[in-house]
């Protein structure tokens, strides 16, 4: 099932300054007190309004700002009182709308120092890169721009589109199938491809190649295999995070015509990991040329009967303040927009999903801040933080 995330082109406000639209502003709160784990006692509170917002994130050590993605091709940085400037802008380099556009960046984990992120977008030529670029002050000057990753794209859904460092210091990059339907490439389970993956490199470059493979990535020895290659099986894992306490990586694969799914494993086991598409939709045997063999069952399935369409996969709540949520998986799909949360166990089926009484409309995504605060993403132009009621 193709699902696109925005109706036509959308581009980011052409003035340099401003204020994202509204402000700090409570709009829903659960009941109060814990009416059931997970649930209770959590308010929306809106930071702004953007133009077909994507992500938000935060690099270490840069104060209280934070940084919100448009699908457009700008990152603004906003202040707490609202007030933003462009941080970065790649409009004039891309393609913009459905499932492409500038879909993330990663702060590098010594970003207070280097200065440098990533960015992961659909070039005019409607194919996936990734750049590094330096920040000077408050602002990225695109001439910094040094190509890590050109990927081309058989079709224009399913580009994946998710940068992030994860606990070991090194840069994943999730990456779809190659789009249409049904796999008809049968990337996902091929080793001598990139799509349909997540990636694991170093950014730095080693030689004539524009980044390190890491020695102990899990195909660096095989010679039939990409070594960049992380964890496979996967149709479009769109958003995917690591545990910040336990670094269990947990992914939100996009399904095709029955199933939702988030996958669940233990820190480090994602090596190598197999989880299953396109022999399996979730957990339902889905296309018979491909080896079900070795696949890793996902820990849940959302089906298209209750209304779903595409997982927007989460993560683990490490904010201390959000009391019932802490330590629980927090995700949403993008057509039903209900906020849920579920005891992430890894390989263990989750046992006690329930929602939490909130709504995002089009939610795009989830994003953490440095110091753990959550935030949550509607394609519709919102940005909300999720706050402990008062």
């Amino acid at each position: 099932m193709l699902v696109s995330l925005a109706v036509g082109s959308c581009g980011g406000n052409d003035e340099e300054t401003g204020t994202a639209t509204g402000g700090p502003n409570s709009i829903a709160t659960t009941p109060d007190g814990d009416i059931g784990g997970g649930r209770g006692g959590i308010t929306l509170t809106e930071v702004g309004t953007f133009e077909a917002p994507l992500y938000v994130t935060q690099p270490e050590g840069d104060g209280n700002d934070i940084y919100v993605v448009e699908q457009g091709g700008k990152v603004l940085r906003v202040a707490p009182d609202g007030n933003s400037s462009t941080f970065l802008d790649v409009s004039g380099e891309i393609v913009s709308g459905g499932e492409q556009g500038l879909l993330s960046i990663a702060f590098a984990p010594d970003y207070a120092d280097s200065g440098l992120l990533y960015a992961d977008f659909t070039d005019r030529d409607g194919n996936t890169r990734v750049v590094e670029y330096r920040a000077s002050g408050d602002r990225v000057d695109t001439s910094t721009g040094r190509e890590l990753l050109a990927v081309d794209q058989p079709h224009p859904n399913h580009n994946g589109g998710l940068v992030l460092f994860g606990p070991d210091g090194k840069l994943y990059v999730g990456l779809g199938d190659g789009g249409s339907a049904d796999d008809p490439d049968r990337n996902g389970l091929s080793l001598d491809t990139l799509l349909g993956k997540i990636l694991r490199i170093d950014p730095r470059p080693d030689g004539s190649r524009p980044y390190t493979i890491p020695a102990d990535n899990p195909f660096v020895d095989d010679p039939e295999a990409r070594p960049e290659i992380y964890s496979y099986g996967l149709r479009n894992p769109w958003r995917f995070s690591f545990d910040a306490k336990t670094g269990d990586l947990s992914i939100g694969d996009v399904g095709q015509e029955t199933l939702e799914e988030i996958d669940l494993v233990g820190r480090g086991e994602g090596s190598g990991a197999n989880f299953g598409w396109s022999a399996f939709e979730g957990d339902q045997r889905f296309n018979d040329d491909q080896d079900p063999n070795g696949a890793i069952p996902p820990v849940l399935t959302a089906p298209h009967s209750d209304g779903n369409c595409s997982i927007t996969g989460g993560l683990v709540v490490r904010d201390r303040s959000l009391k019932t949520l802490y330590g629980r998986y927090l995700y949403g799909d993008l057509c039903v927009g209900e906020l849920r949360s579920f005891t992430p166990r890894p390989g263990q089926p989750a046992s006690d999903d329930v929602p939490l009484g909130l709504d995002v409309d089009r939610l795009a995504s989830f994003g953490e801040g440095a110091d753990g605060t959550v935030y949550a993403v509607s394609i519709s132009g919102s940005v909300y933080r999720l706050d402990p009621a008062r």
